[in-house]
């Protein structure tokens, strides 16, 4: 490989959400335990953007900044040349981030008490943007049969055609379960939205982490009328973890509900972005796309290793392969443990801390959440250790 998927970096100290969270919950953790929660990466830079922004440091005055039309190009190319998904610059609204983006979503296109229809277990801020903004939480759970998650059509349908129930807040790749919906699921879920006449908010933050073998399909791709209505949430975060650039790209064809969705902005001063975050965004989708084809590769092996050790030495515990993001979503129920328990099984025992599958929702329960994106060497450390504290469980 050109590029290190290898190195181990202690991120004690940089302020690192997930790394915080660990020594708040067991400030005794042992020497050299990485977490596996929050979904961002464990691995290195990618050398072309650290060289790209030492040079604009070197150059830029970093004052009040907007997008350039370079950065503009760098995403409307990425988005045809990895999506054959063609938009226009225009298209193009800039947030902090994709969560802010929902929430802006909810409060400019529902009244208080409308519903919003989620598809659970899913991505824990939809029910955050949801309930804080005094909307209600309209839920059409996923069908879940031997690890494997589909959509309840029939339920649906029932629920939008509820004239109170005005969007569908949609997870593509969907978070936790790690599903990439097949175009003619997304079709047949189109057919149903455009017949109920609901706004679609398809959050795509993980459109570029699929596995081989499997595609992605913008939603609104799928036809102009679903386009028309459609606010696809996209940002270069996840793919090349600088979510800590603070910067998201909204895609919005449709003219009036762009200028809405910008007028929401401005009521609450979301901008402007920052420098780097939109020089950082140019880099990335310009020079970065063979590290993303070798992060690829590396994921998708240690998903494999996951799977196939829990297979070989607890096979109770399921974790079925995923067809996209970097989230594996195991299913550690046949160990009977009530959620605080599990928790306390995971940070205590195992010393492995996870996102809990209850923060998910109530379907959650009984789950964990790994993320793959870290040096394969740091998940087999992981591994030992919880084999070791389940057999000290005498599971």
């Amino acid at each position: 490989m050109k590029y290190d998927f290898t190195t181990k970096v202690n991120r004690k100290g940089q302020g690192s959400y997930k790394w915080q969270d660990m020594y708040k919950k067991n400030p005794n953790v042992s020497e050299g335990v990485v977490p596996l929660s929050v979904a961002d990466m464990e691995f290195l830079t990618q050398p072309e953007l650290k060289a790209g922004l030492k040079k604009t440091i070197d150059e830029m005055i970093l004052g009040y900044t907007g997008p350039t039309s370079e950065y503009k190009t760098a995403v409307i190319s990425w988005m045809q040349r990895r999506h054959n998904f063609h938009i226009e610059a225009d298209w193009i609204v800039n947030t902090a981030g994709v969560v802010p983006a929902f929430f802006t979503g909810i409060r400019e296109f529902t009244n208080e008490g409308d519903g919003v229809i989620i598809m659970s277990p899913v991505y824990y801020p939809f029910y955050n943007a949801i309930k804080l903004q005094n909307r209600n939480i309209v839920d059409c759970p996923l069908i879940e049969k031997d690890g494997y998650y589909t959509i309840d059509y029939k339920l649906f349908d029932e629920l939008a055609r509820n004239p109170k129930n005005k969007i569908l807040l949609f997870c593509s790749p969907h978070n936790p379960v790690g599903r990439v919906w097949k175009k003619e699921e997304l079709e047949k879920l189109s057919d149903l939205i455009i017949k109920n006449d609901l706004l679609l908010l398809s959050d795509e933050i993980h459109f570029d982490l699929v596995m081989p073998n499997y595609k992605h399909t913008v939603f609104q791709t799928l036809s102009d009328d679903l386009a028309e209505k459609t606010l696809t949430f996209t940002a270069p975060s996840k793919t090349f973890n600088i979510a800590g650039m603070g910067l998201s790209n909204a895609i919005i064809k449709n003219k009036e509900l762009r200028t809405r969705f910008i007028a929401a902005l401005d009521t609450i001063s979301a901008s402007p972005m920052t420098a780097l975050g939109f020089k950082a965004c140019e880099i990335v989708y310009n020079e970065c796309e063979q590290w993303l084809e070798e992060c690829l590769k590396v994921i998708d092996t240690n998903q494999r290793l996951l799977h196939t050790w829990f297979k070989a030495n607890h096979p109770a515990i399921k974790a079925p392969l995923i067809e996209g993001t970097y989230l594996q979503w195991v299913d550690f129920r046949a160990l009977g443990l009530d959620n605080e328990s599990l928790e306390n099984f995971m940070i205590h025992e195992a010393e492995l801390f996870l996102d809990e599958g209850y923060i998910f929702g109530k379907n959650g329960s009984g789950f964990e959440r790994f993320n793959l994106a870290a040096p394969t060497k740091i998940l087999e450390e992981a591994l030992d250790r919880l084999d070791r504290a389940l057999k000290k469980l005498g599971k």
